[in-house]
């Protein structure tokens, strides 16, 4: 099993120009904070804000004092040398303290047109000095129910296609049954995927690889939907639980 899901990390974390082709478009988004609020960073002192070439490109969550969560669809086709880890800030482009990352893998099944297993971790060089500000977050081991409470995190645009703001944004919405989500999206929801989100309230561009928690434990990661906060459309996020096993053969965490 292992062997299989190293197939494509190791384009992105070994190669020379760890690079590869971006996804073709489809009617979908790269991820996608709308209807919620500023909060800080200590609240959710998990978020981190991925960057590459110094601008935020998503979000990602530690997962312990070397590792980081987000999503694979963030990870491919990014140079890895030049993507940073912005952690213990609520502000996107300042403040806290920025990681270099080391190491990237994204799971080998990940399927860049169904965005299918869209997870991948990151290793950085050193170790998240833990304090108020920086904190891991709990992997979830089952998936939630229909109907749970949850939120999601990020610095992602405020409307589809909108701007994105400088303070972390929380929307907090709950859980869509697996059976209405398949009705909307004709099928395309896997055992791999969860959703949430409701009329007004979702994630947005730029939120991709972000966390998706209750509490202090993640269930989803932010990776795809049509529009943002569309009636009838929750957004989809990579399923935690299901995936659990892949983060620890990859990442020991």
């Amino acid at each position: 099993m292992l062997k299989a899901a190293l197939v494509c990390l190791l384009v992105v974390a070994c190669s020379a120009a760890p690079s590869v082709q971006r996804p073709k478009p489809r009617p979908r988004l790269d991820g996608r904070i709308v209807g919620g609020q500023a909060v800080d960073i200590s609240e959710y002192p998990w978020q981190l804000s991925m960057q590459e070439f110094g601008s935020h490109l998503c979000g990602a969550s530690i997962i312990s004092s070397e590792w980081a969560l987000t999503a694979a669809h963030c990870l491919e086709g990014s140079y890895i040398n030049y993507v940073t880890l912005r952690a213990g800030s609520s502000t996107r482009g300042s403040g806290g303290t920025v990681y270099d990352v080391e190491l990237a893998y994204y799971h080998g099944y990940y399927d860049s047109y169904t965005t299918d297993y869209d997870i991948g971790v990151m290793q950085i060089s050193g170790s998240f000095s833990f304090d108020t500000n920086v904190q891991a977050v709990t992997l979830a081991t089952s998936e939630p129910s229909a109907g749970t409470s949850v939120t999601i995190t990020g610095w992602g645009a405020l409307s589809s296609g909108g701007s994105s703001p400088t303070q972390l944004q929380a929307v907090t919405t709950s859980v869509v049954a697996r059976s209405t989500c398949n009705s909307a999206y004709g099928g395309e929801i896997t055992d791999r995927m969860i959703c949430a989100g409701e009329t007004g309230k979702d994630s947005c561009q730029g939120d991709s690889g972000g966390p998706l928690v209750s509490g202090s434990t993640q269930y989803g990661i932010v990776s795809w939907g049509y529009g943002c906060a569309e009636e009838g459309y929750p957004g989809v996020y990579s399923n935690v639980a299901a995936l659990r096993d892949w983060v620890t053969e990859a990442a020991g965490v």
